[in-house]
């Protein structure tokens, strides 16, 4: 009996930091991925560090919103943003225009920005979580 118990929960940690160390290879993947788009279509007003521009455009770097509105967030990259938000205690009502992003470019770009300048976000973004979130 002990054999087994050895046997069954050697198994079953080896699956756990296997997939581990896979999700972890496939977040490295997503955010490079995001890195670069983010470089295409979200620098010029978020900026280099994710600092946004106070009261005109929100800061990603450590933004409680994200975190706090994870749906909210991946609406305004898929869909464009046009209502006020208060991030780390600023008001902004600065329209974002859709980006025109594919939805695996949403998740790759999402998981970025969840994962960059101090954000640490528990569970990834996936192409089907951005698929299920709808406009309105």
């Amino acid at each position: 009996m002990k054999t087994f118990l050895l046997i069954y929960f050697s198994a079953i940690i080896t699956l756990s930091l296997y997939l581990f160390q896979n999700q972890d290879a496939a977040l490295a993947e997503s955010m490079q991925r995001g890195s670069e788009i983010y470089s295409d279509f979200c620098v010029t007003c978020h900026l280099q560090e994710g600092e946004g521009v106070t009261n005109t455009f929100p800061p990603l770097a450590g933004a409680d919103y994200l975190m706090a509105n994870r749906e909210a967030s991946i609406r305004g990259v898929k869909f464009g943003q046009q209502q006020e938000i208060v991030v780390n205690g600023v008001t902004y009502n600065t329209a974002m225009p859709d980006p025109g992003l594919e939805a695996e470019e949403v998740a790759d770009v999402m998981n970025y920005i969840l994962n960059s300048w101090g954000n640490v976000s528990e569970e990834m973004v996936t192409v089907a979580e951005v698929e299920s979130v709808s406009e309105n």
